[in-house]
């Protein structure tokens, strides 16, 4: 636990109850309102980044997603898009990694259209 971390839920500062757990991770639901499909992936122990995370962490990230998956199913993605913002430069805006899990659809404006042209809207754009 970090005192002052949101996403670590032993200090007390993260008002969202899990969506689901697994032993070493739990799923809030996304709060971005451009992307209403999304939840993340939050190890219950405190890392920066998913660069220091555990092997026991990394082993018990599947079952997470499949939580997620599971979480998102009535939806009806057609796909999804998976993300970590690793450090303020990719984005991270909260120092306790987790991961993304965004449904996508066909018909959609961005449909067909991967991580990449995020990037590139978002370039274009600043």
């Amino acid at each position: 636990m970090t005192k002052d971390c949101r996403f670590c839920r032993s200090n007390g500062l993260l008002a969202d109850a899990a969506l689901a757990e697994t032993a070493r991770h739990f799923l809030l639901v996304g709060r971005d309102p451009e992307l209403p499909g999304a939840v993340m992936v939050v190890p219950h122990a405190h890392f920066a980044d998913p660069f220091a995370m555990s092997a026991d962490d990394w082993a018990d990230l599947p079952a997470a997603l499949t939580l997620a998956r599971e979480h998102l199913a009535p939806l009806r993605p057609a796909g999804f898009t998976l993300g970590w913002n690793v450090g303020a430069a990719a984005g991270q805006t909260v120092g306790h990694a987790h991961l993304h899990v965004i449904a996508r659809h066909d018909g959609g404006t961005d449909a067909g259209l991967g991580i990449r042209a995020f990037l590139k809207a978002a370039r274009k754009a600043g």
